[in-house]
C-alpha cells in the first residue's frame, strides 16, 4: 500500500527552478532513499512535505491530498538539534511536549525506549557529555516516539566521522527491521543509500529531476562484509555512473 505519493512536484525560488519534476512513492513499512548531488534540492522536498514551503504538483498520503502535514511526519535533521541546557531525558520528550503531552506522561513514554536506543543510564546527562553517535540516537528517539506515520530523515549521519557513521547505519538498519517504520531518507552517500534502502530515487543536479528509480535486492539483515557485498558494490558503482552521467528517467530497475 502506498502511504506517500508525489506527482510532478515542482518548486522555484525567485524564478529559479530547484525541483523540476519529482514523482515518487513510499509504501507502508518501506525504507526509501532520495539520493542526489549536494545542492540538488533534496532538503527542499522535505520542506514541501512538512509544510514549511509550498510548491506545485500533487502530494497524497494514504490516497488523500496531503494537507495536514504535521499529522503524518516526524522529521529528523542532519544535526541532532538537541538543546544543550536540557538533559537527554527532556530533549527526547520535546516533540511530545510540543504536541501538548504533559511532561510526566512524555517522560513515561520515552523511558522504556532508552535501553533499546543504547541510552540507558544517560537520561540525566547533557548533550555535551555524549558522543556524536549517542546524540544522534537520542535525536532519533525524540523523532520516533512521536508515533507519526512516516519518518523523514535528512542526512542524519552526515555530520559524523566515517567510523561512527558506519556504526550508526548498521544500528539504524537493525532498528528498522525490528520496528518496520515507514521511512524516507535524504542522502548524498551512495553506500548509505544502498545499505539501508528497499528502493532509491536518484536525482539529477538542480533543477532536480528523478533520473532513475532503483530497487535494492540485497537480503536483510544487511552485512557490509557478507555474501552480498559484491552485489552491493556493483550496485554502488552503477549508481555512481548514473549520478555522473544522468539519463532520462527509467523506473523499477533490479526487480
Amino acid at each position: 500500500m502506498r502511504r506517500l505519493e508525489l506527482r510532478h512536484v515542482r518548486k522555484a525560488f525567485d524564478g529559479l527552478d530547484v525541483l523540476a519534476d519529482i514523482s515518487l512513492s513510499v509504501g507502508a513499512g518501506e525504507f526509501v532513499s532520495i539520493l542526489g548531488p549536494s545542492g540538488a534540492g533534496k532538503s527542499t522536498l522535505f520542506q514541501l512535505l512538512t509544510g514549511a514551503e509550498h510548491g506545485e504538483g500533487e502530494m497524497f498520503f494514504d490516497g488523500a491530498p496531503l494537507d495536514d502535514h504535521g499529522r503524518h511526519f516526524a522529521f529528523m535533521p542532519q544535526r541532532d538539534a538537541l538543546m544543550p541546557w536540557r538533559r537527554i531525558l527532556d530533549n527526547t520528550t520535546l516533540g511530545l511536549e510540543v504536541q501538548g503531552v504533559k511532561r510526566k506522561a512524555a517522560r513515561a513514554r520515552v523511558a522504556s525506549l532508552f535501553a533499546e536506543f543504547g541510552l540507558a543510564g544517560f537520561e540525566r546527562h547533557f548533550p555535551a557529555q555524549l558522543s556524536g553517535g549517542m546524540r544522534q540516537r537520542a535525536a532519533l528517539l525524540r523523532t520516533v516516539v512521536q508515533e507519526r506515520d512516516m519518518l523523514l530523515l535528512d542526512e542524519p549521519f552526515g555530520a559524523l566521522d566515517a567510523l561512527t557513521r558506519a556504526a550508526m547505519q548498521r544500528w539504524l538498519e537493525q532498528m528498522w527491521r525490528h520496528h518496520r517504520w515507514t521511512a524516507l531518507l535524504i542522502t548524498h552517500d551512495v553506500r548509505e543509500a544502498v545499505f539501508l534502502s528497499d528502493r532509491i530515487y536518484v536525482l539529477s543536479a538542480h533543477p532536480a529531476r528523478v533520473v532513475r528509480e532503483i530497487r535494492v535486492p540485497l537480503p536483510r539483515p544487511r552485512d557490509p562484509a557478507g555474501a552480498a557485498a559484491q552485489q552491493a558494490g556493483a550496485l554502488e558503482a552503477e549508481i555512481l555512473d548514473i549520478l555522473l552521467n544522468p539519463q532520462p528517467f527509467k523506473g523499477h530497475d533490479h526487480d
